[in-house]
């Protein structure tokens, strides 16, 4: 390995630090280096599963996943890892462990089920070393699996954060034992009353990576606007990096530009010479074609009660606009309250996933528009489901058809629990999650989507659509168009009268990748450019 990247933040977290971690691998992939990530994420939790995705971002989830046994009488299923993956993935176009995921509560429950065991007998156990060297130990181990010529850490949250302490306290330590880079992600603000950037939020937190042992060898400016040269020498000023080592990051509506941007600034080529490597090219043409987007737009709603907030279906608007790039048109996104869904002037809809009653009337009541209308639809987990409720009242006329997940008592319990999670107690990690096999049904628009019988997708339900009450349903032009292998599952369907109306049990999303798009995605779009 040539080398570890470290990429921290500071002044604010949601800074886009997983965007820069990701286009650094980028350019370094682009020089024909072979790229992994590791995320750092300190809250307790041993995976984001049972966070509300308003609190935390998306969930997003892993083709593979992993075991994690702390000890042989304890174990987690954990495929449900931060956001920022998708971005690794999205970026880098490959497959991410689970376990590259290192949260708090992996680490402690670690080292406090590994005291029991006498792991450290005679010892008393501290933050420092035993928790350190804890985390080390899960870097190194991802560095020794992957053997990639480059590992880049992201640390989660900001420098100076309580709950990171200790790992800042690792990289310091890698950093002294490994060759190491450390990039800071900092932002400056423009004040409207004085029409002035303020440059004071990054230099404090400059002094906090300083003072941590951490000092950045380069940073990287984020603002809602471009920075003059002024802002960028007051910033070298004051952290003793040099003018060369500053990279400007402004807001991009297209965030695939952002590897485009800091390789024309000479954030490669810095890297290169810290590592001492000799100086290559960055083949970024195809990356350039593969994010070009088209004049025309298409408006398209996400109707989902987390509507409030962009980063909560993240993968699914990537998605979106991965599928309008491919057809030479732009997305136009507009996210739409499932309490009370207003369709008008949209293109296209996606009912999107989630979990709980709240807004569920309103999702059922856009799935019935929807039909009715005509409007091209994509209904995702949670949302396919409320799509085959919507189907049963107002198609079938069964008055009350519901999922047991709302409604236990529904006389037509059209979702019910899968069998195999009815009487599980825990709620983390404990549900149908990662990569399964999806059987396509000749005749189907699924299959004119991927044009083969067997792919794999990405689950994460407890919940799914009743396959007594979907065959009753197809009389009524209800098309059931994938299952699982035993044919018990049923992991699409589509309505046969419709110009397109499908709902996928599975996160097509997850995969989907610019110039790659999902086929599910992409046969969406082809229907919405058709009857936009």
């Amino acid at each position: 390995m040539l080398g570890i990247i470290f990429v921290t933040g500071g002044v604010v977290s949601g800074l886009g630090k997983g965007i820069v971690a990701a286009s650094i691998g980028k350019i370094l992939q682009a020089r024909g280096y072979d790229i992994s990530m590791v995320k750092l994420d300190p809250y307790l939790n041993p995976d984001p599963g049972t966070m509300n995705p308003v609190e935390h971002g998306e969930i997003f989830v892993t083709e593979d996943v992993w075991i994690f046994s702390p000890s042989e009488s304890v174990s987690f299923q954990i495929a449900e890892i931060d956001e920022d993956f998708g971005h690794y993935e999205r970026f880098l176009g490959k497959y991410m462990h689970p376990s590259n995921n290192i949260t708090s509560g992996q680490v402690m429950l670690q080292v406090i089920l590994g005291e029991r065991r006498g792991v450290y007998l005679g010892q008393t156990v501290r933050l420092i070393p035993h928790v350190v060297d804890e985390i080390k130990r899960r870097i190194i181990e991802v560095a020794k699996r992957e053997n990639p010529d480059f590992l880049i850490v992201e640390l989660g949250g900001t420098i100076g954060d309580y709950e990171a302490e200790s790992f800042v306290e690792a990289l310091r330590q890698i950093r002294a034992e490994r060759k190491s880079l450390h990039v800071h992600v900092t932002y400056v603000p423009y004040l409207r009353s004085t029409g002035e950037l303020k440059t004071k939020p990054a230099q404090t937190f400059i002094r906090l990576a300083n003072a941590a042992g951490l000092p950045p060898d380069a940073i990287v400016v984020r603002s809602d606007r471009d920075l003059g040269i002024d802002v960028l020498r007051k910033i070298s000023l004051y952290s003793g990096v040099p003018l060369d080592s500053i990279f400007p990051d402004p807001d991009r509506e297209n965030v695939y530009e952002v590897p485009l941007i800091l390789e024309e600034k000479g954030l490669g080529r810095r890297i290169e010479k810290f590592f001492g490597l000799e100086e290559r090219k960055a083949e970024l043409d195809s990356w350039r074609e593969a994010i070009r987007e088209g004049e025309k737009e298409l408006t398209v709603g996400i109707v989902s009660k987390y509507w409030r907030m962009h980063d909560v279906h993240i993968s699914i608007n990537e998605a979106v606009k991965h599928a309008a790039s491919a057809i030479n048109c732009r997305a136009k996104i507009k996210m739409v309250d499932a309490s009370s869904p207003d369709l008008d002037g949209l293109d296209g809809v996606i009912l999107a996933p989630g979990f709980g009653v709240k807004g569920t009337e309103g999702m059922i009541d856009a799935a019935k528009r929807a039909m009715e209308e005509k409007i091209p639809t994509l209904g995702i987990c949670f949302g396919a489901q409320l799509s085959t409720v919507a189907f049963a009242r107002h198609i079938m006329g069964w008055d009350g058809a519901n999922s047991t997940e709302l409604d236990p008592d529904t006389p037509y319990p059209v979702v019910d629990m899968l069998p195999e999670q009815v009487g599980v107690k825990e709620k983390g990690g404990t549900m149908r999650l990662g990569a399964h096999e999806v059987l396509i049904i000749p005749g189907t628009r699924l299959m004119d989507a991927y044009g083969e019988s067997i792919v794999k997708e990405r689950f994460r339900h407890r919940y799914h659509i009743s396959r007594k009450y979907a065959e009753l349903m197809e009389e009524r032009g209800y098309k059931i168009s994938a299952v699982d292998r035993t044919g018990r599952i049923i992991n699409a369907f589509e309505i046969s009268w419709h110009p397109f109306f499908v709902g996928v049990q599975f996160h097509p999303e997850y995969k989907s990748r610019p110039g790659k798009p999902s086929p599910v995605y992409l046969a969406f779009m082809k229907s919405v450019l058709e009857h936009s």
